[in-house]
């Protein structure tokens, strides 16, 4: 396939990032210099926003909404739309992108998959999207947790599909099987980034076995979504082996968003893609055979999930992609 172009702008990554040709962790400012026009979000505030921050906080629940510092807080909770994050608040893993809190779980809440599911009963929802941190500190990695959330919400909430966006487990792929089993609409897993980067943005995980979570999980028959941020460094040709490597792996949809960083404790933004860019890579990963491919600086894992699956329902249709 010929190279396809992707603009950004300027490259201003400092002359040391340049040579190791990776962000590091750094409390200087942004290589990319102050954020762009296109990424600045108007908070909307309305009151269903205030209904479901108080759903959630009475509930004793988490969203990755709010523990991970997402931009699109205020569009999605204004339309009564929020990811929930279960086995706690606290991941045992240190990912240089993620704003979630890192250190020492606490035990298992064996009460949250029904509470979470109760909370859902009341949303009148077509769609929910479930995540978690990371709990390598558990023998399943949380994988009953993830399954009886799954199961506690078909019993509560019969008619909404399901979007599970879960962590690696590890590499033991019969943690893997055990959500699949419980029957979610979609398996999510992200990449994140690309290979050469691994160990600096996700230090405790692999390249090689997100994509074998991947290929599990569309082996038992799940459909399968992953994500990747752009701005940490990557090349565009690194993006576009990422895209082709995700796609050998049977992944269907695909989530391409800007980087944006929390705080100035986390990795550094190496550069602001823009918008035709995405688009760009929105018409490469098509070509490429992904049933749906959703691009742009403000995508998220779970940033309208309900339209990305509903796009690639209909598209697998049309084109008989089993």
């Amino acid at each position: 396939m010929a190279r396809i172009p992707l603009p950004v702008l300027p490259d201003a990554t400092p002359a040391a990032q340049r040579r190791s040709g990776m962000a590091r962790p750094t409390r200087e400012a942004d290589a990319a210099g102050k954020r762009p026009e296109w990424l600045k979000v108007r908070l909307s505030l309305n009151r269903d926003f205030f209904d479901l921050r108080s759903l959630v906080h009475e509930s004793g629940l988490n969203t990755v909404c709010e523990s991970a510092s997402c931009p699109n807080i205020g569009e999605c909770w204004s339309n009564r739309s929020l990811t929930f994050m279960i086995l706690g608040n606290v991941c045992t893993r240190s990912c240089g992108f993620c704003d979630v809190q890192t250190g020492r779980p606490g035990s298992v809440d064996l009460d949250e998959p029904r509470r979470v599911a109760e909370a859902l009963s009341t949303l009148d929802l077509n769609y929910t999207v479930i995540t978690s941190v990371d709990r390598d500190d558990l023998p399943d990695g949380g994988a009953f947790i993830w399954a009886e959330t799954i199961r506690q919400i078909r019993k509560a909430c019969p008619g909404l599909q399901i979007e599970v966006l879960t962590p690696d487990f590890k590499g033991e792929l019969e943690h893997v099987d055990t959500v699949v089993h419980a029957g979610p609409d979609v398996f999510a897993h992200n990449i994140e980034t690309v290979d050469r980067l691994h160990r600096v943005v996700r230090p405790q995980a692999r390249y090689e076995r997100t994509l074998a979570v991947l290929r599990r999980a569309r082996e038992l028959g799940a459909v399968t979504k992953s994500g990747i941020m752009l701005g940490l460094g990557e090349t565009d040709d690194e993006v576009l082996e990422t895209l082709r490597d995700l796609a050998d792996a049977g992944v269907e949809i695909v989530n391409i968003g800007q980087y944006m960083r929390p705080s100035i404790n986390h990795l550094p933004v190496t550069r602001w893609v823009r918008p035709e860019a995405f688009d760009a890579l929105r018409r490469a990963g098509m070509e490429m055979g992904f049933v749906h491919v959703e691009s742009g600086p403000l995508v998220r894992s779970s940033y309208r999930a309900d339209k990305q699956a509903r796009m690639a329902a209909e598209r697998r249709r049309e084109t008989g992609h089993a």
